[in-house]
């Protein structure tokens, strides 16, 4: 049976597609997005969180360490990361919930009953299940499976996706999907990669198939101050949006910085400390640039 690497799954989600929904945050992303908010959802196997400000210098985890990552800093515990293997024993002694691990393996089983568990609220909202990231496409047959019984059980999915990937998967996972939600973020591509470390050239040509197969898509771009807002980057991304032979409608989606905290858990640098959202008269203003294009623009999901 497939199995798959999920980090998170929140419930009575309303702004990752129609209704309301359960998202589900799948591990592993071939991007490195500067402004990123899911960190802990990057790499692809279960990462050890710590919050510092809530270790009450116990102890328990050093005792229970096998790899011996762990050591004392006065009343306070320090972690070598370069031994961590993220094998959770620190997490299940942890009094005061100071670790945890982002990421678990679960089955498509699994899976599916949890998501089951708000069908309810499925069928009364209009909503279903959202698949997020990480880069859900990461773990296609996973991914697929979970998919295709969701279907059989009349849940509607969604699929927040960079459209980084191969055509031949995203061609199988995309006649099990009914709704896109379509992130795009640069149109040049040698910006494209300083700021993502990937070229956009699958992302542009995988969304043009997407579209020319008529699925439902929803055109995705966060806002990046100093970043992607320029004139010329949101007037190339209306002008390739209003050419789709199929698309829904835009969502301009605004920074935010609250992702800080969880880079100082993850003992990441976050590159974009200075950065701060969009006004929204500046995001009102790029809006009137997509619209320009005769297109239907929102601000926010």
């Amino acid at each position: 049976m497939a199995k798959g690497i999920v980090f998170d799954i929140k419930r009575f989600a309303i702004h990752d597609g129609p209704g309301i929904r359960t998202t589900v945050f799948l591990k592993g992303c071939p991007l490195r997005c500067q402004w990123c908010h899911n960190p802990e959802g990057q790499a692809p196997r279960p990462e050890l969180v710590v919050r510092g400000n809530r270790c009450i210098g116990c102890g328990a985890c050093l005792a229970a360490c096998p790899s011996s990552a762990i050591s004392m800093d006065g009343n306070l515990t320090v972690t070598d990361r370069r031994l961590c293997t993220a094998c959770g024993a620190c997490v299940e002694v942890c009094y005061s919930e100071t670790r945890e691990l982002a990421g678990q393996e679960m089955t498509v089983d699994e899976l599916v009953a949890e998501i089951e568990r708000d069908q309810a609220f499925y069928d009364e909202s209009g909503g279903g299940v959202t698949f997020s990231g990480g880069e859900p496409l990461l773990q296609p047959g996973f991914l697929l499976a979970v998919l295709k019984s969701c279907a059989n059980r009349g849940i509607h999915s969604a699929l927040d996706t960079c459209g980084s990937g191969e055509w031949d998967e995203l061609d199988m996972i995309r006649k099990h999907t009914d709704l896109f939600l379509y992130d795009l973020k640069l149109m040049d591509d040698s910006r494209h990669r300083e700021l993502t470390g990937v070229s956009n050239q699958a992302i542009l040509e995988n969304l043009q198939s997407l579209s020319q197969a008529g699925h439902d898509i929803r055109l995705r771009v966060p806002v990046i101050p100093g970043t992607n807002d320029d004139a010329d980057n949101m007037g190339r991304i209306g002008a390739f949006a209003a050419a789709l032979p199929a698309l829904h409608r835009v969502d301009l989606l605004a920074y935010h910085d609250t992702a800080i905290d969880k880079y100082r858990r993850l003992n990441m640098n976050y590159p974009l400390d200075e950065v701060r959202s969009a006004s929204a008269q500046r995001m009102n203003e790029l809006a009137q640039v997509i619209r320009g294009f005769g297109l239907t623009v929102t601000i926010g999901g």
